[in-house]
């Protein structure tokens, strides 16, 4: 069983004692092969931060390949490190997968994998982890097509958890009758409620590019590389603009255990919005290809909703500094 959390944890304590223990029990559910397959040292930097969102072959043990209880402990520390509407989030992801399989008529391969497979599978989701659970620093990753969590805690309490990335193909999907299931419907939603609030010289500001990039620009990097920040910067709004700003990122931060939520929040923003910039590119109108960026001294957000036909979302959280616990895991 792995140790208590740090004293200087905090506030941050039960999360990283639940992640500790959600890890070990995870672990002691594996037979010896397995537990060889799902585990590293840490840091195993080249593997730790090797991270994909794309149906690709990578390192840990997939839930294919793990018996029922596995499964139960792996999604066990999925919902550890996330928020309830986080997992309720990422969980419905991960079922999407058989309304794509459906969508591209159940023949859809999985790049690199040789056994017998199904290339959309909701258990082609891969879990790893890095070191000893809460014994010194130590690491863990859940990753598959659209979902990739990446958490680094260091001694101390310190603890980083990014790369976050949520993706949605389709992002809409009707359902029967009037409703229809959008995972990240408030990830576009409040964006454009606050581009809609913009004046028309603070749009133009804001409108990065008419045209969308076709993925989120940073893709899969290991380390975050972008220059200064485009767009409209927060000390340009108004307050209730910057208050649609500030829901905006609480959105993204909701996806965390509140006590994580709000100590990012802290890190990504500091003292003031004023220095986070909010960056739009395609079209303005639902339905249409776009994309936006918000991103201060300790943040970046990217969105892009452009394939097929604008109804398939990426979406991450990253921290330019603090990414795979570059400013944490040796502390």
């Amino acid at each position: 069983m792995p140790e208590a959390a740090p004293a200087g944890a905090g506030r941050l304590a039960p999360v990283l004692a639940g992640m500790a223990e959600a890890a070990a029990r995870w672990l002691a559910s594996l037979d010896p092969a397995q537990r060889a397959k799902a585990s590293y040292p840490f840091p195993a930097d080249q593997e730790r931060t090797r991270w994909y969102y794309t149906p690709t072959e990578r390192g840990g043990l997939p839930l294919a390949e793990m018996g029922p209880v596995s499964q139960r402990l792996a999604h066990r520390l999925v919902a550890s490190g996330l928020s309830d509407g986080g997992y309720a989030t990422a969980a419905t992801i991960m079922g999407l997968e058989n309304v794509l399989d459906a969508r591209e008529g159940w023949r859809r391969g999985y790049d690199g994998r040789a056994v017998p497979h199904r290339g959309r599978d909701p258990q082609l989701y891969f879990v790893s982890v890095f070191g000893e659970p809460g014994a010194g620093p130590w690491g863990w990753r859940v990753g598959g097509h659209h979902v990739a969590l990446n958490y680094t805690i260091g001694v101390g309490g310190q603890v980083s958890a990014s790369p976050l990335f949520l993706g949605a193909n389709p992002a809409m999907a009707r359902l029967v009758g009037p409703g229809v299931l959008r995972p990240l419907a408030a990830e576009e939603d409040l964006a454009r409620e606050l581009l809609d609030a913009l004046a028309p010289d603070q749009l133009k500001q804001a409108m990065v590019s008419p045209e969308a990039p076709g993925d989120i620009l940073q893709t899969n990097r290991p380390a975050v590389r972008v220059g200064p920040p485009e767009g409209l910067a927060a000390a340009g709004m108004l307050p209730q603009q910057r208050g649609l700003l500030a829901g905006l990122l609480d959105q993204y931060l909701g996806r965390l255990p509140a006590p994580l939520a709000e100590r990012e929040g802290e890190r990504a923003a500091g003292e003031s919005l004023d220095a986070v910039h909010f960056g739009w590119a395609g079209g303005a109108e639902p339905g249409q290809p776009h994309y936006y960026r918000i991103q201060g001294p300790r943040l970046l957000i990217e969105y892009d909703n452009v394939q097929d036909g604008a109804n398939h979302v990426h979406s991450v959280w990253r921290d330019p500094g603090g990414d795979f616990g570059q400013s944490t895991a040796g502390e």
